[in-house]
């Protein structure tokens, strides 16, 4: 449950090409279709159709990724503006779809947003609340655990280090769109996208319009920055500290 084409793929995008089709049933809700975004390369899109061609860059990105006939859920609320959408509403049309597809794993955006994006933290608290209001109802052995997309406060700090040991200045810590880091010990997931990590900057790349950030990025750095994945483990809950799961199903059955 994310808000833009290309979150999934850089938050989960690793995991998902680890399971792979075979293991793994991927359905997917995009509230809204990034039609505020950037354009990269003005050849790609026009303020007008940008939404229409990000979302087709969305599947792309899954098709890169091995999940060409995932379920996709395109909501079209207004990017940028998804704080101010019907909150009930939103909740309500979030729930149908887990009601649907019944998933043993929800991932969404916790309270930071990864980038403090205002979206991010709309479509992570509708999230969080569908899925609490399913599990009260009853989910039948589904909606086992609910996770949040997350960067470790150390990776920041180390990235923001980087940046300035080239001659860079990171930015202040809290600019709009910088990236958020939570406590480490918080962190509940890490997954190891190492081995696949290849085939998630190439789906990353399927999100041209939006490609200055991985163009702006060094080329040593793509490895390191994509691959591994981190999640805070928002239900059930979980004491703070070093043991961390393998990945989003570990301790599953």
């Amino acid at each position: 449950m994310f808000a833009h084409p290309d979150d999934d793929t850089f938050g989960i995008g690793g995991s998902v090409i680890r399971m792979g089709p075979g293991a793994l049933d991927f359905s997917l809700i995009v509230a809204t279709s990034g039609e505020a975004g950037l354009i990269f390369d003005p050849s790609l899109a026009t303020r007008e159709n940008l939404g229409e061609v990000r979302e087709a860059e969305q599947l792309a990105a899954l098709a890169a990724s091995g999940f060409a006939g995932a379920t996709v859920h395109f909501l079209r609320h207004p990017d940028g503006g998804l704080a101010g959408v019907d909150r009930e509403g939103l909740v309500d049309r979030i729930a149908e779809d887990l009601r649907e597809s019944l998933p043993e794993v929800v991932v969404t955006f916790g309270p930071e947003g990864v980038t403090g994006h205002e979206d991010h933290i709309a479509i992570g608290a509708a999230t969080t609340e569908a899925f609490h209001r399913l599990r009260a109802e009853g989910s039948g052995g589904a909606l086992r655990r609910l996770c949040y997309t997350a960067l470790p406060a150390t990776v920041i700090e180390g990235y923001r280090e980087y940046r300035r040991s080239i001659g860079e200045d990171p930015g202040p810590p809290d600019a709009p769109f910088a990236p958020r880091g939570v406590p480490d010990e918080t962190i509940g997931i890490t997954a190891d996208c190492a081995p696949v990590v290849d085939r998630k900057i190439a789906a990353l790349r399927e999100h041209r319009t939006q490609g200055e950030e991985l163009e702006s990025m060094p080329e040593e750095m793509l490895s390191a920055a994509f691959g591994i994945e981190s999640f805070v483990i928002a239900w059930p809950e979980r004491e703070p500290g070093p043991d961390r799961l393998k990945d989003l199903f570990e301790g599953l059955e």
